[in-house]
C-alpha cells in the first residue's frame, strides 16, 4: 500500500499541473491524505466490508470547494489514478491467486466502477458546496453593503470585525459611490435588469485596482467603489477617485444614468457619499449620462436642497411670477437670467436675446407690476432667480 500511494501521488503530481502549480500549500498533503484513504477502502472492500455511502469523498470534495481548487482537477487525478490503481490490484490478485487471467476482466469491471462512482459523487458534492459558498458570500456582500450605506454603530463589535475582516476599515483609503438607473426609470423594477447594472459598473473597473461592493437598493444600482488615497503618510494623494471612475463609466452607454459622488476618507461618510450620489443622479440627462456631485453648480445644489423646505413658506408673488411666466412661453425668466449674465446692463441683455431693448424694458415692468421687486436691483433679482431655479426644481 505504501508503494502504491507513493505511485499514485507522482503520477498524479505529473499528469495533473494544478496540483503542482497550486499557491495553497495545503493542496499536495491532502492530495497524499486522500490517496491513503483510496487505498484503505478498496482494502476494506476487497476484505469483504460492505459498500458504504463514501463520506471521506463528499469531504475531500467539500473541501476543495473551499478552497476554490477546480474540480476539473480533481476528476483528472481519478481518472490518472484508475490505471495506478488497476496495477496495484492486478499484482495483488497474482500474488494470492496465481490466477491473473481469471481475475483480469473483474478488476478491470472494478476499477472502471470504482472511478465512476467516486468521480459522480465528488462531482456533486462539489457542486452543492459550491453553490452554498456562493449564497453565503452573496448574503455577506448583501449585509456589508447595507451596513456600509445605512451607517454603523463604531462601539458594535461584531460589526466592526466584518468591516475589518473584509478590508473597510484600512487607513489612508478613499471612498465613493455610484447610483444608476436606466433612462427609462421603469425597466428598475426588473430585478435582472437592476442586477446587469450592477454587473456592468463592476465591470466598468475590472482592468484596475479600484475595489467595488455593488448592489440594487431601492430600485437603484449601487455600489461602493474605493481605492488606495496614498501610499503611505509621507506620498502625495493620487488623483481623485470619482474623476477615475468619470471616463470609465461613461463605456456602460447611453442606456445608464449615473450619480457620483465626492470622495471621503472612511466608511463613516459612505451614507453620505450615497445621498450626494443620489442628487448627482437628479441632474443626469441623456446628453449628460454620468454627473459627479463635485460639478453640479452651487446654485442648483442650493436650489435642490432648498426647494423641499421652502414651497411651504413660499412668498405669494413667486406662484404669481411662475405662472404668468409660463403664459409667456417663458420669456419673464428667460429675461431675467439674461440680465443676470449680463450684470445687469440692459443694452447687453437685449443682445443676447436677439430683442429690443424696449422689449427688455416692458418684460422688466411686467415682472415689477407682478412681484414688486425690481429686477434691476441685484438683491431682488437674485431672489427672483432662486425663486425660479427652485420652481424648476
Amino acid at each position: 500500500m505504501a508503494a502504491a500511494g507513493e505511485a499514485l501521488q507522482e503520477a498524479v503530481l505529473a499528469e495533473v499541473p494544478a496540483f503542482a502549480l497550486s499557491g495553497n500549500p495545503a493542496i499536495v498533503p491532502s492530495l497524499r491524505k486522500h490517496i491513503g484513504d483510496h487505498l484503505r477502502e478498496i482494502r476494506r472492500l476487497f476484505g469483504g466490508g460492505a459498500l458504504d455511502d463514501f463520506d471521506f469523498v463528499r469531504g475531500y470534495a467539500r473541501m476543495r470547494a473551499e478552497q476554490r481548487f477546480p474540480l476539473e482537477a480533481t476528476l483528472n487525478a481519478y481518472r490518472c489514478g484508475q490505471r495506478t490503481l488497476s496495477a496495484w490490484l492486478r499484482e495483488a490478485a497474482v500474488a494470492s491467486t496465481g490466477r491473473a487471467e481469471t481475475v483480469m476482466s473483474a478488476l478491470a469491471d472494478f476499477s472502471i466502477e470504482y472511478t465512476n462512482t467516486i468521480s459522480t459523487i465528488a462531482t456533486s458534492e462539489y457542486v452543492a458546496h459550491t453553490r452554498l459558498l456562493a449564497e453565503a458570500e452573496g448574503d455577506l456582500r448583501t449585509e456589508l453593503l447595507s451596513i456600509l450605506l445605512s451607517g454603523y454603530d463604531e462601539s458594535d463589535a461584531r460589526v466592526s470585525q466584518l468591516l475589518r475582516r473584509a478590508g473597510y476599515l484600512e487607513q489612508r483609503l478613499s471612498y465613493c459611490v455610484a447610483v444608476a438607473q436606466s433612462v427609462n426609470a421603469s425597466e428598475m423594477e426588473s430585478p435582472p435588469r437592476a442586477q446587469r447594472i450592477v454587473s456592468a459598473l463592476s465591470e466598468a473597473v475590472s482592468a484596475t485596482s479600484i475595489r467595488k461592493l455593488g448592489g440594487v437598493r431601492n430600485n437603484l444600482s449601487t455600489m461602493v467603489f474605493s481605492d488606495r488615497r496614498r501610499q503611505t503618510g509621507w506620498t502625495a494623494p493620487q488623483t481623485s477617485l470619482a474623476e477615475r471612475l468619470h471616463p470609465m463609466l461613461l463605456a456602460l452607454g447611453p442606456a445608464v444614468l449615473i450619480g457620483v459622488s465626492a470622495d471621503h476618507p472612511s466608511t463613516s461618510f459612505i451614507p453620505k457619499a450615497l445621498n450626494e450620489a443620489a442628487i448627482a443622479l437628479d441632474f443626469a440627462r441623456p446628453a449628460q449620462r454620468v454627473v459627479s456631485y463635485r460639478d453640479v453648480p452651487f446654485r442648483r445644489l442650493l436650489a435642490h436642497h432648498g426647494t423641499r423646505h421652502l414651497q411651504s413658506v413660499a412668498p405669494s408673488w413667486a406662484t404669481t411670477l411662475v405662472n404668468a411666466d409660463s403664459k409667456a412661453h417663458g420669456s419673464l425668466i428667460q429675461t431675467l437670467r439674461a440680465m443676470a449674465d449680463a450684470d445687469l446692463n440692459i443694452q447687453k441683455a437685449a443682445r443676447s436675446l436677439g430683442k429690443h431693448p424696449n422689449t427688455v424694458y416692458a418684460r422688466i415692468a411686467r415682472i415689477r407690476e407682478l412681484t414688486a421687486l425690481d429686477p434691476q436691483r441685484y438683491h431682488d433679482l437674485t431672489d427672483l432667480i432662486l425663486a425660479a431655479d427652485c420652481w424648476r426644481v
